[in-house]
């Protein structure tokens, strides 16, 4: 795809559509791929993590994010094969019923690379926010 933003956003688009194919098509096909979901310890290499999204979207009948807090990187600034993404996912899902929407908050990084097919994720790490007032 042709910028990061782009295949960021199509990585949401993937997961709010359940298109286990488009997810498939934004990660590097590689063992030392990693994914750390909140809460959960990292994932190692393409497949597994693929597998924990495709469980992911089938388990959860609505699931929306709206990004917000967007930083993007882009290394080395004047011919970048890295793009390092930082945003905040606002996110609001259903696991069934409309009584039992929920909604959360997540800071996640994103690691993208640039190879032959375009930019591709390499690393994703989503950690839980707690507003203060939780705490």
């Amino acid at each position: 795809m042709r910028d990061p933003l782009t295949v960021h956003r199509a990585f949401y688009d993937a997961i709010e559509s359940g298109d286990v194919e488009l997810m498939e098509s934004l990660w590097v096909d590689d063992a030392g791929t990693l994914c750390v979901h909140p809460g959960a310890s990292p994932l190692h290499g393409t497949g597994p993590i693929l597998r924990s999204f495709t469980v992911l979207m089938a388990g959860v009948d609505y699931l929306q994010f709206f990004l917000t807090d967007v930083e993007v990187a882009l290394l080395p600034p004047h011919d970048p094969t890295t793009a390092v993404i930082v945003c905040t996912e606002n996110i609001l899902s259903d696991p069934g019923s409309v009584e039992t929407f929920n909604s959360g908050r997540a800071v996640c990084t994103s690691i993208l690379v640039r190879d032959g097919a375009g930019w591709r994720f390499w690393a994703r790490h989503a950690s839980p926010l707690i507003d203060q007032g939780d705490a």
